[in-house]
């Protein structure tokens, strides 16, 4: 007895020296790793294979996980589309490394940006290539099909495809772009040697040797990795362990990304100064900043969109506020009645008609008649500046001559240029009028009123104040100057922003509330600096300032990143 029980103790350890000898090597380089790191594995698999590496996070997402009202309706549509179920799951952050990245889709050209409307789908004016995966998963040979890990139906590949190809996906599930220039173009999946020469592969080495079957690959980890998150490692669809991403830097757990606040309190200082001296644009730099530098993603399951708008919103609101008490209080030149009637119409349009427009319109359409918008004021504020034009507003032209000999004056005497006040002269519900130095504007607050209701869909929509259209419509329509236009567009956005942050905490979404915090620091201390620049600059200064942003604004809705 004590014989066998010898012999069969000898036979178990031999096995397990050639269980554990057969994978001799093999290995995840370390249990965990920071954000952004490289990860090496090693290891050895048959003489002749071909190498399957497929790594994924293991804890999986379908569609019906998500609680974001506008999520849930735009998966059931997506499904149907696509060809997965609600209940398909798959692992949000999925790399497959290999050798032999044909087998599951081919490097061809893409076309993007520019206007959707006068282009086709695939088209665009601007060209670049990007891995499109097979459309099906029976396109893929039998043996590299096995090799996908966790991945293994065909509901889960179609769900995988949408995630990593389309932009919704991306912005709502993988959270992680491969980039061209500044426009996400799809997300890394499927990746090889860098030597391959294609950006997606920057920054990964796959080392095999046929002969052998020995492999090194190696990895950049994606640098906004959520904290404590693990990963799966499957070596050619044989599980060889896992490893764990840890936190690098500062987490927001809603904007779903690594920054330092104290940017995000420096960005939101020059945004919202800008903002306080012109009255405009306020929300949409604000929006550019967190996409460009921030990227506010939000979390699995809740598209970006729906976390950037309503931190957005905080420099909206609490930039004007940081400018009101010289506005309002020491220079009292805000027009109260046209700025209550505007508001009020910016406060029904945002909250209550917002919701059904943007439900309606496509948001990519909705964005490029905007533009249109946008550049036909952008056109007649430039065509404001002209002599002809200021000759037939001569009140504005009496007025700038007044205030650039006081900023004459103050320059000589080294001291602070005064700023007129409004002078009420008739009140009415049709005919506001008032004095600023000494000349007389009229406007009729009702008619701004119901201009607000438009102003007031647009900041739901966008999740900004809607100054961009204040300002030139109070310029153009109402005829007023910039020093009086801007308090009064301040006061609009304030009503837009707070019309529109109830409309989103109804809906159930929700700023991150760091980046919300910054943001408002930021744009309470940029305000009360914008609202003492603003009297360095002269009226006509203030319109280009204003002609540049609008046009900027008009290449940036239709997609046209001059930068790339």
């Amino acid at each position: 007895m004590k014989k066998i029980f010898y012999h069969f103790i000898m036979m178990t350890l031999v096995l397990l020296f050639t269980a554990s000898g057969s994978f001799a090597g093999d290995g995840i380089s370390a249990s965990s790793y920071k954000a952004g790191d490289v990860v090496e594995i090693t290891g050895k698999i048959a003489p002749g294979q071909d190498l399957y590496l497929a790594i994924a996070q293991q804890e999986m997402f379908a569609p019906n996980d998500t609680n974001g009202v506008h999520e849930v309706k735009r998966f059931k549509k997506d499904s149907k589309k696509a060809g997965f179920g609600l209940d398909t799951k798959i692992p949000p952050l999925y790399y497959l490394i290999t050798n032999v990245p044909e087998k599951f889709g081919k490097v061809d050209k893409k076309r993007f940006g520019g206007p959707s409307v006068l282009m086709k789908k695939g088209q665009g004016i601007y060209s670049t290539t990007m891995f499109y995966l097979k459309k099906k998963l029976t396109d893929i040979d039998d043996d590299a099909r096995s090799m996908l890990g966790p991945i293994k139906t065909d509901e889960q590949w179609n769900f995988f495809r949408y995630a990593n190809e389309s932009s919704y996906g991306i912005n709502t599930i993988t959270k992680e772009g491969s980039k061209k220039g500044k426009i996400d173009i799809f997300s890394r999946s499927v990746i090889a040697d860098q030597s391959s020469g294609n950006y997606w592969d920057k920054g990964t080495s796959v080392k095999l040797d046929k002969a052998t079957g020995e492999f090194t690959a190696s990895f950049k980890s994606f640098r906004h990795t959520p904290p404590n998150t693990k990963f799966d490692v499957y070596v050619n669809n044989a599980k060889i362990g896992d490893y764990s991403i840890e936190k690098k830097g500062f987490w927001m757990s809603k904007g779903y990304r690594y920054m330092n606040p104290l940017w995000v309190v420096i960005g939101a200082i020059i945004v919202g100064t800008y903002f306080s001296m012109i009255g405009a644009a306020g929300g949409m730099l604000m929006a550019a900043f967190q996409v460009l530098v921030v990227n506010t993603m939000g979390p699995v399951g809740i598209n970006a969109a729906n976390v950037l708008k309503p931190s957005n919103i905080a420099l909206t609101l609490f930039s004007p506020l940081g400018s009101f008490w010289r506005y309002a209080v020491l220079e009292k030149r805000v027009a109260w009645p046209v700025g209550i009637s505007f508001g009020v119409g910016i406060f029904i349009g945002s909250i209550w008609l917002g919701k059904y427009v943007s439900a309606v319109l496509p948001m990519q359409a909705y964005k490029e008649w905007l533009a249109v918008l946008v550049v036909l004021m952008g056109i007649k504020t430039v065509m404001e500046m002209t002599p002809k034009a200021m000759n037939k507003r001569k009140n504005i032209k009496a007025m700038s001559q007044k205030f650039n000999k006081e900023i004459t004056a103050a320059k000589a005497e080294g001291r602070s240029a005064e700023m007129g006040s409004i002078e009420p002269v008739k009140s009415g519900l049709m005919d506001y009028r008032f004095k600023f130095w000494g000349e007389e504007f009229r406007i009729n607050p009702l008619l701004f009123a119901i201009l607000g209701l438009g102003v007031g869909v647009v900041s739901r929509s966008f999740g900004i104040g809607g100054g961009f259209l204040l300002v030139p419509i109070m310029t153009s329509i109402g005829a007023l100057p910039m020093y009086v236009a801007v308090p009064i567009s301040l006061i609009g956005t304030c009503f837009s922003s707070i019309g529109s942050f109830i409309g989103y905490l109804m809906a159930g979404y929700l700023p991150d509330m760091t980046l919300a915090i910054s943001i408002i620091i930021g744009g309470f201390a940029g305000g009360m600096l914008g609202s003492r620049a603003q009297k360095m600059f002269s009226e006509m200064t203030l319109k280009v300032i204003l002609a540049i942003t609008l046009f900027s604004l008009f290449f940036r809705f239709f997609k046209i990143e001059i930068w790339i």
